[in-house]
């Protein structure tokens, strides 16, 4: 085992058997930050308090050797989180929480998730999800390559819409190859800061991890191209409303929170998506009437203006193409509304 530098920063180790909840590798650049500071950056929902009695437990590790919460992580070092239970997210609780079903047959269903629901668990997040919701009314779901009952795809905790799940393992294959063979449509309505000049355009820019806020992602461009995964979105201008504008978005790859760093890179942030600086007014005037009808906005839509509309997909064992439709949710159309209304009025002053 590697020791650390400074010999002040061991903990006597645990002959326990240790289970990683949390794995980071300090990119290149890295410079010296307490280890405590470091993975206050990485994993969300974290205290600083949390991370100090894991530490002092002996329970964070850099390079296999537990150090103290003041041990200063270096570009390379692999820094894990490890505790004596496996991580919660493995723990499946059934629960009866009601599933809004807009299709089910022998193979799959199709669910419209709220906003708010969490779709697999996670840091932070261990009741409640969808998959909770799942293994509590279907029994014996096939797991896909995560270990994950159902999930052939997934949208964010904040974003609604439609999902598929398999409830058989040659459904899970079919639907899981449909996905990565870019072959299923999917189609989002957002709400996004600024005017979108063009009516319709093509997003094209590798995804990855931000390199300084784990909690995001962004687009690599140029030489640091190869650090991403290549992402591309659709977009095409349903309404214009002055300061913001409603969008369809479809995607023709899959990558975390793709539609809010794709549209965030050419400079429309969605609407109150607090992770990327959209809960912030980025268009707009000064006026004081102005800042508080926005303000009113992010009490009617506490969350990013993001629902999955459409899916459509080949069904793994008829062969039809099914697609399915979702009305927008009450708090993204009472938004739309207040925007519409606004901009009718300005229209009318001027």
């Amino acid at each position: 085992m590697i020791k650390p530098e400074d010999e002040n920063n061991e903990i006597e180790e645990q002959d326990d058997e240790l289970y990683e909840h949390h794995k980071f590798i300090a990119e290149r650049g890295q410079n010296p930050l307490r280890v405590d500071k470091y993975l206050m950056n990485y994993i969300e929902n974290a205290t600083r308090n949390k991370i100090q009695k894991a530490a002092k437990s002996g329970n964070i590790y850099v390079n296999e050797v537990p150090v103290k919460s003041n041990y200063k992580v270096k570009a390379g070092d692999v820094v894990q989180v490890m505790f004596e239970h496996p991580p919660y997210e493995f723990l499946l609780t059934p629960e009866n929480i009601p599933l809004d079903i807009v299709y089910e047959d022998d193979v799959l269903l199709v669910v419209n998730k709220p906003a708010g629901m969490v779709v697999h668990p996670g840091h932070g997040n261990y009741s409640g999800t969808l998959i909770n919701a799942l293994v509590y009314h279907f029994e014996n779901l096939p797991n896909n390559s995560s270990d994950r009952p159902g999930l052939v795809h997934r949208i964010d905790k904040e974003t609604s819409g439609l999902l598929v799940v398999a409830k058989t393992e040659e459904a899970m294959s079919h639907l899981s190859k449909q996905f990565f063979d870019k072959t299923s449509e999917r189609e989002y309505v957002a709400l996004v800061w600024g005017n979108v000049e063009e009516d319709e355009g093509r997003i094209e820019g590798n995804i990855g991890r931000h390199p300084k806020n784990r909690l995001q992602n962004t687009v690599y461009e140029g030489e640091d191209e190869v650090k991403g995964k290549p992402a591309v979105t659709h977009y095409k201008v349903l309404e214009r409303f002055g300061y913001v504008t409603l969008v369809s978005c479809k995607l023709e790859t899959g990558r975390t929170h793709q539609i809010r760093v794709h549209m965030k890179h050419i400079g429309h942030t969605l609407f109150n998506d607090e992770r990327y600086g959209g809960e912030r007014i980025l268009k707009g005037t000064t006026f004081t009437k102005y800042k508080q009808f926005v303000e009113n906005c992010f009490k009617i839509l506490p969350r990013q203006a993001l629902h999955a509309k459409t899916l459509g997909f080949e069904h793994p064992t008829t062969g039809e193409w099914l697609s399915f439709d979702t009305e927008i949710p009450e708090d993204i159309q009472a938004c739309i509304e207040k925007w519409r209304s606004y901009a009718k009025n300005q229209k009318e002053v001027l």
